[in-house]
């Protein structure tokens, strides 16, 4: 019961004040949401339209959503399959998860690591040390794929 009205309040309030670039909606079911990020000006995603995945758990808030990309991103923490290492979205030790964050701060949390990615805590090694090592193509490919694969 706690999920379902909190979930409702998250959503209804992703409705009326979404953040900045971000959309969200139920797609059927209440714990199966759809997502999209655009891509933020100055970085290689800009124009770009990065659909995601949410599944709410059973246990949310006290466990957080699986957030997933469906549109292909070239991103050093964002691997093949769209999964997002990002601590916010793991429980602890390991994670910074914490019941009182929302979908929200979770989606705006994902907006600013495509903005600012962490080449330091990579899914993608091969995508970081290019991102380190050569951020010209990095640059270039990030925005290929984006034009390719969430362009407009």
């Amino acid at each position: 019961m706690q999920r379902a009205s909190r979930l409702t309040r998250e959503l209804s309030l992703l409705a009326t004040e979404p953040p900045p670039g971000i959309t969200c909606w139920q797609n059927g079911q209440l714990d199966d949401l759809r997502a999209q990020i655009l891509g933020s000006v100055d970085t290689p995603y800009e124009k770009g339209v990065f659909n995601l995945e949410i599944i709410v758990p059973e246990r949310y808030p006290f466990e957080p959503p699986k957030i997933r990309f469906l549109t292909p991103i070239y991103h050093p923490n964002i691997d093949s399959a769209g999964r997002i290492c990002l601590d916010v979205l793991k429980l602890p030790p390991k994670g910074a998860w914490r019941p009182s964050l929302n979908i929200s701060t979770l989606l705006t949390s994902i907006q600013l690591l495509m903005a600012e990615p962490n080449p330091d805590d990579p899914l993608m090694a091969d995508i970081s040390s290019e991102y380190k090592y050569n951020k010209q193509l990095f640059l270039l490919n990030a925005k290929e794929w984006t034009e390719k694969y969430a362009g407009q």
